[in-house]
């Protein structure tokens, strides 16, 4: 799946919605920002390192083994760096994930959820997203509209904010 609008607009409620009605429901819902990830650490949170690859690293299991029977989802995908995009798509085709300095392939079932507020169609010209990864990923096409275009639901944020806030106190 693949669900596109601004920020704000409810891509990750969305996205958990969609895990928590789905025969996956009773597994992992993993969420990770790709914005967020530095480039130099991305490869051992998404796929998972061995211990000794680096000095004082532990074995760490990534993120989309983690996902496992469950739902990944992969917030703003449009930052990830083509290297990163390629071990992606590798991922989704072999449905397998190798571990950095890992000598053998861990099978994994997953959904992948992306979302992303960039036009990857845009991007795919810019060469700054592949085309195929983007085939792959947006088998279901959601586009959230911005708050501004459903002021009806600004009364039902407002009370739920209201309702979190008097909850806190």
């Amino acid at each position: 799946v693949l669900i596109t609008g601004e920020n704000g607009t409810g891509k990750e409620l969305s996205a958990r919605a969609i895990h928590y009605m789905s025969p996956r429901r009773n597994k992992a819902f993993v969420a990770v920002n790709c914005a967020a990830l530095p480039e130099a650490l991305i490869e051992s949170e998404l796929f998972g390192i061995e211990k000794g690859v680096a000095t004082g690293v532990d074995r760490r299991v990534g993120r989309i083994e983690s996902a496992h029977g469950g739902t990944l989802f992969l917030d703003e995908i449009g930052d990830l760096s083509l290297a990163a995009q390629a071990k992606l798509l590798r991922v989704l085709q072999a449905r397998e994930v190798e571990w950095v300095g890992g000598r053998r392939p861990v099978a994994v079932d997953i959904r992948l959820i992306a979302a992303t507020n960039k036009d990857l169609k845009e991007e795919i010209q810019k060469g700054a997203f592949r085309q195929d990864l983007y085939f792959r990923i947006r088998g279901v096409s959601v586009t959230l509209p911005s708050l501004r275009e459903r002021p009806e639901d600004i009364p039902i944020l407002a009370e739920h904010f209201l309702q979190e806030a008097v909850a806190e106190t």
